[in-house]
């Protein structure tokens, strides 16, 4: 067993479900959708995009690119409620949690790709 793979696939999973825990739940209720759930969401994601940067082939360099669409985006959903929140001194309105749930499901699109791309890979490697 290659413990720098198990690692690797460990954090690509766990980024999944990590962003579907974050997203679950009504969309509108910002109770629903805790700050530090985001927060782990981004720095678990953010470790899986820096895993990714070693791998050579072309299924590293799609990998990769799916990983960057979702740090981006949950870096986007970050800075909103950010700004909301401590910029502009409002609380969440339900408008604004849907734009960050949102951009969060967009992230979550985007880690399911990466693990059937991960699926995928592995099968190919068995064969």
């Amino acid at each position: 067993m290659n413990s720098e793979k198990v690692i690797f696939s460990f954090f690509i999973v766990l980024a999944l479900t990590l962003n579907f825990g974050f997203i679950l739940g009504d969309i509108e209720n910002p109770a629903h959708h805790p700050v530090y759930e985001l927060f782990a969401v981004i720095v678990v994601n953010l470790i899986a995009t820096i895993l990714k940067f070693g791998d050579r082939t072309q299924m590293g360099a799609v990998l990769l690119s799916t990983s960057l669409v979702a740090v981006l985006q949950l870096i986007v959903a970050a800075v909103i409620w950010a700004v909301v929140v401590h910029g502009m001194n409002q609380p969440l309105s339900s408008a604004v949690m849907v734009s960050i749930v949102s951009l969060s499901a967009g992230a979550f699109l985007a880690n399911i790709i990466s693990v059937v791309l991960l699926l995928i890979e592995t099968v190919i490697i068995r064969r």
